[in-house]
């Protein structure tokens, strides 16, 4: 099963979702013990977490997605075999690395973490080169390089013991990843949800509106750019109230509250419901309504990237191993597992103090890729069925 012709290695979402999904209750787990002191670390038990959730968990399941996705996007060739067995292993050695980053020099362990990202740009950029659509070669790689950028000021900032420009990386990290969920989401959730209505004789997906998306985008980056250079707060506030706005306006396109009643679709527009309520209380928080500033974060983090996660994990796990689109009861109660934690970790962070809702709210949110494992980790290590042979249902 270890061999480069593994079923395992046929596609990017098999390993980088297995190990995604491993990771999971171990890194929170991690950050629990640091919070009490049970786990030694060289930073700050924050700045470990958010590290370890963005660059570890987080871009497993990203470019375990992306990766999946982008053959039928833009009509690359998969990366599988042993280039895809090398990318796993650069993940792993950074995890590697940041549990022994107590015993190691910090230098070491960015050695370990940083070859990833500049490396999977450096391999998908000649493929783009030769696609007809430039805009996947004007958006995928700048996007991985940003994010690499972002960690890069990570690692400095570690090195030279600066706490807050190692959450500003953070920041600017999370930026990086909203970024890549508006542009992966915002090409599949209306597709999805538009064959779903379709399906159910409710209406047809809306048309492309690019001068919409551009304002998707441009939106963000206006967001990320005022608030990475510390804008005076209403001008931030502003952004963040107009993405809201414009992304509501976006997602009410799609009307996926028709659709309500399929999970598969549901959890999917339902992240981008967290992702307008983060920016909306992003804006409340620049303009003095809120006190928490972690509060809009959990809202993408934990709201709209967790159930958007769930959601497109599930789909492509049904999807690329020839097993039908229907969702298991388990996997029902995992979405809702998923919705509680959101709910449980923003009312954690508007009222300090509830760490037994915290652990909570962190167990919660850990369930749902027990479960997934539970339910799909035998399919990602076999062969996929044929697909004449799946039932036609979902």
């Amino acid at each position: 099963m270890l061999g480069s012709r593994a079923p395992l290695w046929a596609s990017p979402f098999r390993p980088l979702h297995l190990l995604g999904a491993l990771y999971a209750p171990l890194a929170i787990g991690g950050g629990a013990g640091a919070w009490l002191g049970r786990v030694p670390l060289p930073t700050t038990p924050a700045l470990w977490h958010g590290h370890e959730m963005l660059f570890g968990f987080a871009l497993a399941i990203v470019l375990g997605t992306l990766l999946t996705a982008l053959p039928s996007w833009a009509g690359t060739p998969e990366i599988r075999g042993r280039p895809l067995a090398a990318l796993t292993a650069l993940w792993l050695l950074g995890r590697v690395a940041f549990w022994a980053a107590p015993w190691l020099p910090a230098w070491a362990v960015a050695l370990a973490d940083l070859p990833l990202l500049p490396l999977l740009a450096a391999l998908v950029t000649p493929a783009l080169l030769r696609v007809p659509n430039r805009l996947y070669l004007l958006l995928l790689p700048p996007l991985l390089l940003a994010l690499a950028g972002a960690n890069i000021a990570y690692h400095l900032a570690v090195v030279g013991n600066d706490a807050a420009l190692a959450a500003q990386a953070l920041r600017a990290g999370v930026y990086g990843v909203i970024a890549i969920f508006l542009l992966k989401g915002g090409v599949l959730v209306p597709i999805f949800t538009g064959n779903a209505l379709r399906a159910a004789g409710r209406g047809e997906q809306p048309p492309f509106r690019l001068p919409l998306e551009a304002a998707a985008l441009g939106s963000v980056l206006l967001l990320a750019a005022l608030d990475l250079a510390h804008a005076p707060r209403p001008l931030v506030g502003s952004a963040a109230l107009l993405c809201a706005l414009v992304h509501g306006a976006r997602s009410a396109r799609w009307r996926g509250w028709r659709v309500a009643g399929q999970p598969l679709v549901a959890s999917l527009n339902l992240a981008f419901a967290w992702l307008i309520a983060a920016f909306a209380l992003k804006a409340a928080v620049e303009f003095g309504l809120l006190a928490s500033d972690d509060a809009w974060l959990h809202a993408f983090t934990v709201g709209a990237l967790g159930l958007m996660m769930l959601g497109l994990m599930n789909r492509v796990v049904l999807r690329h191993t020839g097993r039908a689109l229907a969702v298991p009861a388990a996997m029902r109660l995992a979405y809702a597992s998923m919705l509680a934690a959101a709910l449980l970790r923003l009312a954690v962070g508007l009222h300090a103090g509830a760490t037994p809702l915290l652990a909570l709210a962190g167990l919660l949110w850990a369930l749902p890729f027990v479960v997934y494992l539970a339910l799909y980790g035998r399919a990602l290590l076999a062969p996929s069925l044929p697909r004449t042979q799946t039932p036609r249902t979902g």
